[in-house]
């Protein structure tokens, strides 16, 4: 079940509170391997491996190249946790579409 645990104002605030909370892998889409990525371990995994623990969205009150989704998510399989960040709305990568729609399978 997903529960959102804090109010952060601000992706970077959200990004430090996780941290602090053991969220310290930064994630980032492959979406042409169909992969999430750990580039500090050249850790390569399925997005179906992944449970979404937490979301934080952040809408850009003047800018929409501001509007962001932060992901708390974590593997047991592979013992880690971390964070996810994605646009949405206007600046949204149509690429990284399928991969996250799959993480939300896990919600």
């Amino acid at each position: 079940m997903l529960v959102l645990r804090h109010d952060y104002e601000t992706v970077s605030q959200a990004i430090n509170g996780l941290a602090v909370r053991g969220y310290t892998t930064d994630f980032k889409l492959e979406p042409e391997k169909d992969k999430i990525v750990d580039p500090n371990r050249s850790l390569e995994l399925s997005p179906d491996e992944f449970e979404i623990d937490e979301i934080y969205r952040f809408e850009g009150m003047t800018d929409p190249g501001d509007e962001m989704i932060v992901y708390a998510i974590s593997s047991h399989n592979h013992n880690i946790k971390g964070v996810l960040v994605n646009a949405f709305g206007t600046y949204a990568d149509s690429n990284t579409y399928n991969i996250v729609k799959r993480l939300h399978k896990h919600l």
